[in-house]
């Protein structure tokens, strides 16, 4: 196991700190892997199965260990391509390869769509993009309800909204949002403490699910992008978001092992299967475009 070094980089609003894991020998591209809200941590057991790779994972603005200098309560995915372009300009590395999932995946296309000089290969996996869907308004509205829910009610009851919405099979009924939510208490929810800056609820969920990816952008980039969805979360939110993102880009979505954290390995007590979940990656990633 190749120990990370941790590194940090200022950017306009934030200080970012990355972790590094260089590999000696070898003529692969650095392979980033990134995550929104969730941070380096998360990607743990993955990055293990790239010792023969250098990798480097960080924790994004206003997120663990990158602290916000601006003061600024919303995280945009112009300003987390922003931070990642600066941050593969810090790395000198060249065109990298980028592994995405969830919100990192919105902010890795943004990225592409901006500077695909920068970018080989863009793994998104899974990317919430609910203004693809066909029925982005009522994602939009059930969404928007769990901003609503957090801010009169706080962590634990949006969460208990955002599990039901983000776990519904199939497109989002207009109603979902008004449909009644698992009691917070029940499901071991802490009590609302008053805070209103959560990274997910707060800083990231809208505008992150609300973005407006320019297609025509990404189809003309140099980039290879590859789009990928969860073996066992078909009809899910971010599964159907991830098919409509690659059908706007004219190609087939990749389907990877377990569900739409397949590559945990018990990283915040979620587990996937990130054995398998690894040998994909490398094979999307090693396949020529």
């Amino acid at each position: 196991m190749i120990e990370p070094k941790t590194h940090t980089l200022d950017v306009p609003g934030a200080v970012l700190r990355y972790d590094l894991r260089e590999a000696g020998g070898g003529d692969a591209p650095t392979l980033l892997m990134i995550g929104s809200p969730m941070d380096a941590s998360g990607f743990t057991s993955l990055a293990g199965h790239f010792a023969d790779r250098t990798v480097v994972t960080y924790d994004p603005r206003g997120i663990s260990r990158s602290e916000r200098t601006d003061g600024a309560a919303e995280s945009t995915p112009e300003q987390h391509a922003d931070d990642l372009h600066r941050l593969i300009a810090a790395l000198g590395a060249g065109p990298v390869d980028i592994f995405a999932s969830s919100g990192g995946a919105v902010n890795g296309l943004a990225l592409v769509a901006r500077h695909p000089d920068q970018v080989r290969t863009l793994v998104a996996h899974e990317p919430p993009a609910a203004a693809v869907l066909p029925d982005r308004e009522q994602a939009s509205a059930a969404i928007m309800d769990i901003h609503g829910t957090y801010q009169r009610g706080g962590f634990g009851a949006a969460m208990a909204k955002f599990i039901a919405v983000s776990g519904h099979r199939g497109p989002v009924p207009a109603d979902l949002g008004e449909l009644p939510a698992l009691n917070p208490a029940d499901m071991g929810m802490p009590a609302d403490d008053g805070s209103r800056d959560d990274v997910l609820f707060a800083q990231n969920l809208v505008s992150c699910t609300h973005h407006e990816h320019d297609f025509d952008a990404l189809r003309a980039a140099s980039t290879r992008i590859v789009v990928g969805v969860g073996a066992e979360s078909e009809g899910e939110m971010a599964h159907r978001a991830g098919e409509a993102v690659a059908r706007r880009l004219g190609t087939e979505p990749v389907t990877f092992p377990s569900h739409h954290g397949g590559f945990l390995g018990g990283e915040f007590g979620m587990k996937g299967d990130p054995d398998a979940f690894a040998v994909t990656l490398r094979e999307v990633l090693d396949e020529k475009s």
